[in-house]
């Protein structure tokens, strides 16, 4: 009886999971196995597989604009999940500590650049940070008697990490005060009876236990912003200058839509490609192992 108990639990769980896994093969898997493949061809426009072998990762490595796409790249990642993930903190903090009605009508503010549609957000982007005179913070500024501001060309990266931070951290904001709202108010009681100030709560108690939450979100936008390139393209399109903000997932859409049909080279861009698919793998088990996120999983005690 109790085998036959054990083995319909198992039928059960394997029936539920059986359409994720469909799913995550279909359109997981199998494309990314497509993508490995095509980054040992010559397929170009023409779409004729000419197998090249590591010929394409040979020509990464010597390639001169190599080295300024990964250095983008990191500097990219690492600025846009810096600014993501403190501002969204400070937001979070900040209005669960203001009355509800508040607080909600200012995470709900914030949702707005990430239902804005794409073009509309990066188009009001630019016309704030042009650098014309006719820019929103230029015109400010020559009101009050000062020069233009290059803001694009001389702030590109900072102009970047805003346009996307605005994005990424209303996300950040929604999971953190959700994590700080879920922590047992007897705690901040208690402390505030001892006498703690707020900067104590926030540093002994808040963060602390919302260390998961950090950890999920660090983790889940890395991961993300690897495969991120839209409003680079829709803004500087890798510029200003040679490759200045050309990161590796731009690079591969250059290369393999962003030319003249006779330049298209999808083998070359599918390489690009599957750096990252290594890059993103060994990340994602650094994150697992780190921040052991496996503790997430686990069934909570009852006591």
């Amino acid at each position: 009886m109790r085998v036959s108990r054990e083995l319909s639990k198992k039928l059960i769980i394997g029936v539920m999971l059986t359409p994720a896994v469909v799913v995550a093969v279909l359109f997981l898997a199998v494309p990314a196995a497509l993508t490995i493949l095509i980054s040992l061809t010559e397929l170009d426009y023409r779409f004729k597989w000419i197998w090249c072998g590591l010929n394409n990762y040979a020509r990464l490595l010597t390639d001169p604009t190599t080295r300024l796409v990964v250095q983008a790249t990191v500097i990219y990642v690492a600025g846009t999940l810096a600014f993501n993930t403190l501002w969204g903190l400070c937001l979070a903090l900040l209005s669960t500590h203001v009355h509800d009605a508040l607080g909600t009508f200012m995470r709900a503010a914030w949702l707005l650049p990430r239902v804005l549609p794409s073009v509309v957000w990066a188009m009001l982007m630019m016309w704030i940070f042009s650098p014309l005179d006719t820019g929103f913070l230029n015109s400010l500024i020559i009101s009050m008697g000062g020069q233009p501001v290059p803001w694009t060309f001389r702030y590109y990266w900072p102009f970047l990490f805003v346009v996307n931070g605005f994005i990424g951290s209303s996300l950040s904001a929604i999971i953190f005060s959700s994590a700080i709202k879920s922590i047992p108010p007897d705690y901040i009681i208690a402390a505030k009876v001892d006498g703690a100030s707020s900067f104590t709560i926030i540093t002994r108690i808040i963060l602390p236990m919302i260390k998961w939450h950090i950890a999920f979100f660090v983790a889940y936008n890395t991961l993300s912003l690897l495969a991120s390139f839209e409003y680079i393209l829709l803004t500087l399109n890798g510029g200003p200058g040679y490759y200045t903000t050309e990161v590796m997932i731009l690079r591969a859409y250059h290369l393999a839509f962003g030319q003249y049909m006779v330049a298209m080279d999808f083998g070359y861009a599918a390489t690009y490609v599957t750096i990252l698919l290594v890059v993103g793998l060994v990340l994602s088990i650094a994150y697992w192992r780190v921040f052991r996120l496996r503790r997430l999983m686990i069934e909570p005690k009852l006591e």
